[in-house]
């Protein structure tokens, strides 16, 4: 195997191995009162999180064209100091351990601050590229992380009046910020790709063009809920929402030539309807909600679509369309991997969305628990096969 299959094949495995860590923490949820704060984090922080460090670099090195690096040591070290954060904030937020959670997020915070400074300086000396836009995404979503997490651990130490606003500010800066530009500016390039056909004529364009109102939305939005302006915050969602609108008709135009056959494609597609609803659906709560505090409370139905409906199909789908092509072995080896992720993809796919959309109507407990069963079986639909080709590469 190559030095760049066996580096995909170790670090593939941490975003793998959160999103096994959530289906532990599923069957486990009763006897864990914190289970909420910890799934919403386990999949953000731990499998998201992972996936972003490793992936952006990857992207970053492909449209500058960076020679691959010999050795990893500057990733190596980064992914480390990243997980010993996650994982003593995961910690400290379960067992009520503050200043553990405090400890972790100065990690967290350190190893994502050496990934801005690893991207700018790969700008820097890199000669003009056609999709060096992609990268300007990836520095905006990493300052985005950054300015979030410290009103996270701010908030594992104290509760004050400033509290609920302090969570509304938190989520959305990490969420829109941190996740949602790194989706925009990826998806620029893994969508045609995805695809396999050519990229729409317009799409570089419009990714620029979308860049400046997302990042000028989430501003706003960031001082909105800070000061609680309700109508700024929903001008900041609708800049927001303009800016993927704008990235998704090229890619909407290209998906129309050439439909998508994948399960790969579809969770990708399908996390992308999902995100345009979920800034719909929040812009509603925060319009509608009476204060911080309602606002925080009204936020849980638009977390759901968000993480679930949005994240985690975008996740999901980016990993099984990379995972097989980046673990080498020829051709005939990545059709086996594509073949094993995509068994069975048109009933995951509808299976997934339809238990989620059943899951926000108003319905009784019985149903909620059937439906959160079968989104977890959407899961564990991906992660046996990705598991499974992870360790077949290793032989």
């Amino acid at each position: 195997m190559t030095g760049r299959a066996r580096w995909h094949r170790r670090a593939g495995a941490l975003p793998l191995l959160y999103l096994a860590s959530l289906v532990a923490l599923a069957l486990a949820h009763p006897l864990l009162p914190t289970w909420r704060w910890l799934a919403i984090h386990m999949l953000l922080l731990g499998a998201a999180t992972n996936a972003i460090l490793v992936w952006s670099a990857h992207f970053t090195a492909a449209v500058l064209r960076v020679p691959a690096p010999q050795r990893r040591t500057g990733e190596v070290a980064r992914l480390g100091l990243l997980n010993v954060g996650v994982v003593a904030v995961l910690a400290g937020g379960a067992a009520e351990l503050p200043w553990v959670g405090v400890g972790g997020a100065a990690a967290v915070f350190a190893a994502v601050a050496a990934h801005l400074l690893w991207l700018t300086a790969r700008l820097r000396s890199a000669l003009p590229a056609r999709f060096a836009v992609t990268v300007h995404y990836y520095v905006a979503a990493t300052t985005a992380l950054l300015t979030g997490i410290p009103a996270g651990a701010w908030m594992l130490v104290t509760d004050d009046a400033a509290r609920s606003r302090l969570i509304l500010f938190h989520a959305h800066v990490n969420l829109l910020g941190w996740v949602m530009l790194t989706i925009l500016g990826t998806v620029l390039t893994l969508w045609p790709t995805v695809l396999r056909t050519r990229m729409a004529d317009d799409a570089i364009a419009a990714a620029r063009i979308a860049l400046p109102l997302a990042v000028s939305g989430l501003t706003l939005l960031a001082v909105a809920v800070l000061a609680w302006w309700p109508l700024v915050t929903a001008a900041g969602l609708a800049l927001i929402a303009a800016a993927v609108v704008r990235t998704v008709i090229p890619a909407v135009r290209v998906g129309l030539a050439r439909p998508p056959e994948s399960f790969a494609a579809w969770s990708i597609a399908a996390g992308a309807a999902w995100l345009l609803a979920a800034l719909v659906l929040d812009a509603w709560t925060l319009l509608t909600a009476g204060g911080p505090d309602e606002g925080v409370d009204r936020f849980g139905i638009v977390l759901l679509p968000l993480l679930a409906g949005a994240v985690a199909q975008v996740l999901i789908g980016s990993l099984a369309y990379l995972l097989p092509m980046v673990l080498g072995g020829g051709p005939a080896v990545v059709r086996e991997r594509n073949a094993a992720l995509d068994r069975n993809w048109a009933q995951r796919v509808a299976m997934a969305n339809a238990a989620l959309l059943a899951f926000l109507l108003p319905t009784g407990p019985y149903a909620r628990i059937a439906t959160s069963l079968l989104l977890l079986v959407a899961l564990c639909q991906f992660l046996i096969p990705a598991v499974t080709v992870l360790l077949r590469a290793r032989r």
